[in-house]
């Protein structure tokens, strides 16, 4: 039986009672009984008192026990996250694990404040009631949705749904996964944090859906990228696996006063987030030595015999066969000749 019937029979609400049957009805309905057996077995009703009114007492505290009902149907969907409520976004607190690098000029976000502004949220954020500062929540998944709210001043549509720690980060991954927004250095650090929380691999495997080989290629690079230098470029999702791995292995042999300079440059801070990452990128990359322009040795006549490249270790001589043929091959067979003469030169 319901709450409501339950608090119907308690306060009195009758059913409209069903019309008798008439004789004719009986009759069709169970050939072979008489009129009289119908009498006998339906009398006529007697005549009905009039409906006893309810007192102004007895009405409020049906109100009040009909309003305790619903709301602990209510509390009972939120309980089971079933239920999509308003919640102040000055509540709600991140999560306890950073899956996202933050970044000053996200130009998306502006994006997001609009549409929201515009057609309102559409997809609800997913919290769970804050584990240890009671009237506040904390975030699984939705940290954008919620600042959008925060910015626009207006109440963020969420599910709260009872979480343990591994269950929150496997929601919040999960999430991740399926919008696969998240950048490769953003997943990295997710990883990395997950890990030096204490949570198992198997966990972090199933937060992160990757195999346990990928995942150690994404510890090791987060553990390779200076925090500083993560928080600077930001998350630069047009960087993919490879160039931020060997951002990782540059980074380590690069001059930190050199890239402190960079980033304390406004230009640099002004930049977009894949702009960062390309002006670090280059900044790190291996300095190439400067060739000397090559030198053309010439005959009598003019001719461009030989080319002469010099580096810091090395002497490259090129003949050219076209223009004088066997050249080459009578300098090598009088190597030795050469080599004695100028030992013999240097005393």
């Amino acid at each position: 039986m319901s709450r409501r019937s339950n608090l119907d029979a308690l306060f009195g609400s009758r059913a409209t009672p069903k019309p008798a049957s008439s004789p004719e009805q009986f009759a069709d309905a169970n050939p072979g009984e008489s009129n009289d057996e119908f009498a006998l077995a339906n009398p006529p009703p007697p005549s009905q008192a009039p409906e006893r009114r309810r007192s102004g007492a007895i009405g409020a505290m049906s109100n009040t026990l009909r309003g305790l009902a619903a709301k602990a149907d209510a509390a009972a969907a939120l309980e089971q996250g079933s239920a999509v409520i308003d919640l102040d976004p000055k509540l709600i607190d991140a999560s306890f694990i950073a899956d996202r690098v933050d970044d000053a000029n996200d130009a998306s976000l502006g994006a997001l404040v609009e549409s929201i502004r515009e057609s309102g949220q559409q997809v609800p954020v997913l919290v769970r009631p804050h584990p240890t500062a009671v009237g506040r929540y904390q975030i699984a998944f939705g940290r954008r949705r919620t600042r959008a709210a925060q910015l626009l001043e207006r109440p963020v549509r969420a599910v709260v749904r009872p979480l343990t720690d591994a269950e929150l980060v496997i929601a919040q991954g999960k999430e991740n996964l399926e919008r696969r927004d998240l950048s490769y250095i953003e997943r990295a650090f997710f990883a990395l944090r997950l890990e030096a929380h204490g949570f198992p691999r198997e966990t972090i495997t199933a937060a992160m859906g990757v195999g346990k080989g990928d995942l150690s290629t994404l510890i090791s690079v987060a553990r390779s990228v200076p925090e500083d230098i993560l928080k600077a470029i930001g998350p630069a999702p047009a960087a993919g696996r490879p160039r931020w791995m060997l951002l990782a292995e540059r980074v380590k042999d690069a001059s930190r006063p050199a890239l402190t300079e960079i980033l304390g440059d406004p230009a640099f801070q002004a930049k977009n987030t894949d702009e960062r990452f390309a002006a670090i990128f280059a900044a790190v990359a291996p300095k190439q030595e400067r060739r000397p322009k090559a030198e053309i040795w010439k005959d009598e006549h003019g001719r461009k015999l030989a080319r002469v490249e010099r580096s810091a270790d090395r002497v490259a001589l090129a003949f050219d066969e076209k223009i004088e043929p066997g050249l080459a091959d009578y300098v090598l067979d009088r190597l030795p000749e050469i080599l004695a003469a100028y030992r013999q030169s240097k005393g």
